[in-house]
């Protein structure tokens, strides 16, 4: 799924225009990036977390699933 196809879902969704909802996502993606960059996780309820490895690349980590649990 590329940006215009989340947008466009998001919008739908929410009701807001895809342009309005283009701007919400840059913005998400935009503070996502900058925690990341300034060492901080930056979480996605439900569905992991956005980090830095050791080396400084950015990494993601899916929550356990436990429903199994």
């Amino acid at each position: 799924m590329n940006k215009p196809e989340i947008a466009k879902r998001i919008a739908r969704r929410s009701g807001l225009s895809q342009a309005e909802a283009a701007d919400q996502l840059d913005r998400v993606v935009h503070q996502i990036l900058s925690d990341v960059r300034h060492g901080k996780e930056a979480p996605l309820p439900g569905l992991g977390r956005f980090l830095a490895d050791r080396g400084g690349k950015l990494t993601f980590r899916r929550e356990r699933d436990r429903s199994h649990d």
